[in-house]
């Protein structure tokens, strides 16, 4: 049966949970957020509401899952003085305490991913090492894995590109797993999986490794808010030139946009200019002008977050022996994380996506931290 400190610990976590979730101020942000969408119009763009609405659920999943460990946490200390009365059992006490320290530890888990990325979808790409079959068998096998992964957990995953072995397995493919958080718990399968087994496709059934590699990014969508400072706008007016008539000379309808840019990233500094002289309209040239700026600043977003991918790209480590994250060893019941050191024998269970064990030890270990 458990201990006085252990009821104790889980009602701390829970209190604890309670201040740095702020659910306080998550249950008046959704009340806030839940007026906007009751506004005239709000599904007449639909992308934008879809969007709102994602972020209600966001929140109400958050109180939610709150609300879920404040109820465990009290039914277990209900059960523990229930059984001074001697109306429950001491099995009964240590159920329920399992359940809520689960589920403690799932919230407290997700409070982990705090990344705007960690919310996002992802695509997951497998790839086969060298060794021909025995490593495009071994890339099928993980394929499966993450498949099985997603069905658990209630993701989607489309397949989106697939190129099959030439006698077994694939050589690569690449699966789109969409769900609350994908990207935030698959990040950690980043890098070389290493599978340890008595190859079915050797004759003398020798012992045999191969690697595959995982890759993982997050689905960016195009949802990318664009922030211009008004006080860095400067605007001149000046005559059109072109064909001819009354008003090219006596109207200054062409409008020269300077913006004073500074990179969020970089810190560098410089002058983006536009001019617009599309209609003879001063007030829709500013309009235009002020459309190719956000399209400017949207695109150099665009390209910060390229060059962010392709900062992870180019650590993603050769596929051979040494650099792998993972050993999946069959004939020793073993599958081991090389970062974490978590470990389990249940390698068909492990085959058929339980990887939970290894996402979290990954995420407590490395959350918050540059991969």
């Amino acid at each position: 049966m458990i201990t006085i400190e252990q009821l104790k610990s889980i009602k701390e976590r829970t209190e604890a949970l309670y201040r740095y979730l702020d659910i306080e101020g998550k249950k008046i942000q959704v009340e806030e957020e839940q007026l906007r969408t009751q506004a005239p119009g709000f599904w007449d763009d639909q992308k934008t509401a879809e969007a709102q609405m994602k972020k209600v659920k966001g929140l109400q999943q958050w109180i939610a899952g709150y609300n879920e460990i404040k109820t465990l946490s009290d039914e277990l200390q209900l059960a523990f003085d229930f059984y001074k009365d001697e109306l429950v059992t001491e099995e009964e006490i240590d159920e329920a305490y399992a359940k809520a320290s689960v589920a403690i530890d799932e919230l407290e888990l997700k409070n982990m991913l705090r990344d705007e990325a960690d919310q996002m979808d992802c695509v997951l790409k497998i790839n086969s090492g060298a060794g021909g079959t025995e490593s495009q068998d071994w890339a099928s096998m993980l394929m499966r894995m993450y498949l099985r992964y997603a069905e658990t957990n209630g993701y989607k995953a489309v397949i989106s590109n697939l190129q099959e072995g030439d006698e077994a397995g694939i050589k690569t493919c690449t699966i789109e797993i969409s769900g609350d958080y994908a990207y935030g718990y698959l990040k950690g399968e980043n890098g070389v999986h290493r599978l340890v087994r008595v190859s079915p496709y050797n004759a003398q059934g020798k012992r045999m490794t191969s690697f595959a590699s995982v890759f993982v990014t997050p689905l960016v969508d195009d949802t990318i808010e664009v922030n211009i400072n008004v006080a860095n706008i400067s605007w001149d007016t000046f005559r059109s030139s072109g064909a001819g008539g009354q008003n090219v000379n006596k109207v200054e309808s062409g409008v020269r946009l300077r913006y004073q840019f500074k990179d969020p990233y970089t810190g560098e500094e410089e002058e983006i200019l536009i001019e617009n002289t599309e209609t003879r309209d001063q007030p829709k040239n500013r309009e235009n002008a002020m459309r190719q700026l956000r399209s400017i600043l949207y695109d150099k977003e665009l390209q910060h977050r390229m060059a962010e991918q392709a900062k992870v790209e180019a650590g993603k480590k050769k596929i051979e022996w040494g650099s792998q994250i993972r050993s999946y060893v069959f004939d020793d019941r073993r599958v081991k994380d090389h970062r974490t050191n978590f470990q389990t024998s249940d390698v068909n269970g492990v085959m058929d996506g339980k990887i939970d064990g290894f996402i979290k030890a990954y995420l407590m270990e490395f959350a918050g931290q540059e991969d």
